[in-house]
Protein backbone atom coordinates (compact mmCIF):
# COMPACT_ATOMS: atom_id res chain seq x y z
CA UNK A 1 0.00 0.00 0.00
CA UNK A 2 2.61 2.27 0.61
CA UNK A 3 6.27 2.54 -1.40
CA UNK A 4 9.11 1.00 0.41
CA UNK A 5 10.59 4.34 0.42
CA UNK A 6 8.15 5.73 2.49
CA UNK A 7 8.81 2.98 4.87
CA UNK A 8 12.37 3.29 5.27
CA UNK A 9 12.07 6.99 5.61
CA UNK A 10 9.81 5.95 8.96
CA UNK A 11 11.96 3.94 9.74
CA UNK A 12 15.13 5.96 9.62
CA UNK A 13 13.14 8.71 11.43
CA UNK A 14 11.69 6.84 14.20
CA UNK A 15 14.12 4.89 15.04
CA UNK A 16 18.12 6.55 14.97
CA UNK A 17 16.96 9.38 13.91
CA UNK A 18 19.53 8.93 10.54
CA UNK A 19 17.36 12.39 8.67
CA UNK A 20 20.47 12.25 6.04
CA UNK A 21 18.91 8.39 5.54
CA UNK A 22 15.92 9.95 5.51
CA UNK A 23 16.74 12.50 2.91
CA UNK A 24 18.42 9.70 0.84
CA UNK A 25 16.10 6.97 0.48
CA UNK A 26 13.06 9.49 -0.08
CA UNK A 27 14.74 11.75 -2.55
CA UNK A 28 15.99 8.64 -4.41
CA UNK A 29 12.29 7.43 -4.75
CA UNK A 30 11.21 11.34 -5.94
CA UNK A 31 13.37 11.60 -8.74
CA UNK A 32 12.36 8.32 -10.01
CA UNK A 33 9.23 9.86 -11.60
CA UNK A 34 9.84 11.87 -14.48
CA UNK A 35 10.00 15.68 -13.57
CA UNK A 36 6.82 16.87 -14.44
CA UNK A 37 5.56 14.17 -12.52
CA UNK A 38 7.65 14.52 -9.66
CA UNK A 39 5.40 14.79 -5.88
CA UNK A 40 6.24 18.13 -4.02
CA UNK A 41 5.09 16.24 -1.17
CA UNK A 42 8.00 13.95 -1.07
CA UNK A 43 9.99 17.28 -0.95
CA UNK A 44 8.02 18.40 1.77
CA UNK A 45 8.89 15.50 3.89
CA UNK A 46 12.55 15.26 2.99
CA UNK A 47 12.44 18.90 3.79
CA UNK A 48 11.28 17.92 7.38
CA UNK A 49 14.12 15.63 7.92
CA UNK A 50 16.85 17.67 6.32
CA UNK A 51 15.53 20.82 8.78
CA UNK A 52 15.72 18.55 12.13
CA UNK A 53 19.38 17.64 10.43
CA UNK A 54 20.37 21.02 10.70
CA UNK A 55 19.01 21.76 13.58
CA UNK A 56 20.58 19.02 15.33
CA UNK A 57 23.67 20.53 14.19
CA UNK A 58 22.38 24.24 15.29
CA UNK A 59 22.96 24.99 11.61
CA UNK A 60 19.37 27.21 12.85
CA UNK A 61 20.09 29.09 9.08
CA UNK A 62 19.40 25.84 7.40
CA UNK A 63 17.02 24.51 9.17
CA UNK A 64 14.56 27.72 9.28
CA UNK A 65 15.09 27.36 5.38
CA UNK A 66 14.20 23.87 5.61
CA UNK A 67 11.18 23.71 7.59
CA UNK A 68 9.91 26.58 6.17
CA UNK A 69 9.43 25.07 2.86
CA UNK A 70 8.28 21.97 4.43
CA UNK A 71 5.17 23.40 5.79
CA UNK A 72 4.19 25.15 2.98
CA UNK A 73 4.58 22.23 0.82
CA UNK A 74 2.87 20.01 3.12
CA UNK A 75 0.10 22.60 3.49
CA UNK A 76 -0.92 22.95 -0.03
CA UNK A 77 -0.95 18.80 -0.26
CA UNK A 78 -2.83 18.08 2.76
CA UNK A 79 -4.77 15.05 1.08
CA UNK A 80 -1.25 13.68 0.05
CA UNK A 81 -0.17 13.90 3.37
CA UNK A 82 -3.27 11.89 5.05
CA UNK A 83 -3.26 9.13 2.36
CA UNK A 84 0.26 8.72 3.75
CA UNK A 85 -1.48 7.93 6.88
CA UNK A 86 -0.37 11.13 8.68
CA UNK A 87 -2.73 13.27 10.50
CA UNK A 88 -1.93 16.79 8.18
CA UNK A 89 -3.69 19.23 10.99
CA UNK A 90 -1.36 17.68 13.86
CA UNK A 91 1.45 17.38 11.87
CA UNK A 92 1.58 20.95 10.19
CA UNK A 93 0.88 21.90 14.04
CA UNK A 94 3.91 20.06 14.96
CA UNK A 95 6.24 21.93 12.45
CA UNK A 96 5.08 25.27 13.07
CA UNK A 97 5.88 24.67 16.66
CA UNK A 98 9.12 23.54 15.63
CA UNK A 99 9.99 26.11 13.26
CA UNK A 100 9.63 28.87 15.83
CA UNK A 101 11.81 26.83 18.12
CA UNK A 102 14.31 27.22 15.40
CA UNK A 103 13.50 30.46 15.18
CA UNK A 104 14.86 30.92 18.78
CA UNK A 105 17.64 29.08 18.20
CA UNK A 106 16.32 25.86 20.82
CA UNK A 107 18.36 22.68 20.50
CA UNK A 108 16.72 20.19 18.84
CA UNK A 109 15.08 17.36 20.32
CA UNK A 110 13.00 14.21 19.23
CA UNK A 111 9.63 14.26 18.04
CA UNK A 112 7.47 11.58 15.91
CA UNK A 113 5.22 12.40 12.83
CA UNK A 114 1.70 11.53 13.63
CA UNK A 115 0.77 8.43 11.69
CA UNK A 116 -2.56 7.52 12.12
CA UNK A 117 -3.42 4.55 10.00
CA UNK A 118 -2.47 1.70 12.42
CA UNK A 119 -1.51 -1.29 10.35
CA UNK A 120 1.09 1.27 8.58
CA UNK A 121 2.58 2.02 12.30
CA UNK A 122 2.09 -1.72 13.35
CA UNK A 123 3.99 -2.61 10.48
CA UNK A 124 6.91 0.00 10.65
CA UNK A 125 7.06 -1.28 14.25
CA UNK A 126 7.44 -4.37 12.99
CA UNK A 127 10.38 -4.63 10.76
CA UNK A 128 11.84 -2.94 13.73
CA UNK A 129 11.02 -5.69 16.11
CA UNK A 130 13.05 -8.15 13.38
CA UNK A 131 15.73 -6.18 12.36
CA UNK A 132 16.36 -5.80 16.30
CA UNK A 133 15.97 -1.84 16.31
CA UNK A 134 13.97 0.20 18.90
CA UNK A 135 11.23 2.44 16.98
CA UNK A 136 10.69 5.65 19.32
CA UNK A 137 14.26 6.28 20.62
CA UNK A 138 16.14 9.71 21.24
CA UNK A 139 18.58 10.49 18.71
CA UNK A 140 21.75 9.71 19.91
CA UNK A 141 23.49 13.47 20.23
CA UNK A 142 27.01 12.30 21.16
CA UNK A 143 27.03 10.26 17.77
CA UNK A 144 29.10 12.68 15.82
CA UNK A 145 28.82 10.00 12.64
CA UNK A 146 24.81 10.59 12.60
CA UNK A 147 25.34 14.26 13.61
CA UNK A 148 27.95 15.34 10.92
CA UNK A 149 26.97 12.54 8.59
CA UNK A 150 27.11 14.69 5.88
CA UNK A 151 31.09 15.74 6.04
CA UNK A 152 32.06 12.21 7.38
CA UNK A 153 30.47 9.33 5.34
CA UNK A 154 32.52 8.17 2.36
CA UNK A 155 31.84 10.23 -0.72
CA UNK A 156 33.97 8.84 -3.00
CA UNK A 157 31.08 7.73 -5.63
CA UNK A 158 29.69 11.00 -4.84
CA UNK A 159 32.88 13.09 -6.27
CA UNK A 160 33.61 10.30 -8.98
CA UNK A 161 29.93 11.55 -10.59
CA UNK A 162 30.40 14.76 -10.12
CA UNK A 163 33.93 14.48 -11.98
CA UNK A 164 31.85 12.87 -14.42
CA UNK A 165 28.87 15.26 -15.19
CA UNK A 166 31.49 18.16 -15.04
CA UNK A 167 33.99 16.18 -17.59
CA UNK A 168 30.30 15.27 -19.61
CA UNK A 169 29.59 19.31 -19.47
CA UNK A 170 33.00 20.43 -20.84
CA UNK A 171 32.49 17.73 -23.96
CA UNK A 172 28.88 19.26 -24.50
CA UNK A 173 30.36 22.49 -24.81
CA UNK A 174 33.28 21.78 -27.03
CA UNK A 175 31.14 20.44 -29.49
CA UNK A 176 29.00 23.57 -30.02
Amino acid sequence: MYDRAYIDYLIYFHCDRDYFECHEVLEEHWKSDPPKQRKKYWVGLIQVAVGLYHQRRRNFAGALRMMTNAIELLENDQQAVRNLGLQSELLLKQLEKRKKEIENNQDYYSFDLPICDEKLLAYCQQLCLDSKVLWGQTSDLSNEYLIHKHMKRNRTDVIEERRQQLERRKNQRKSY
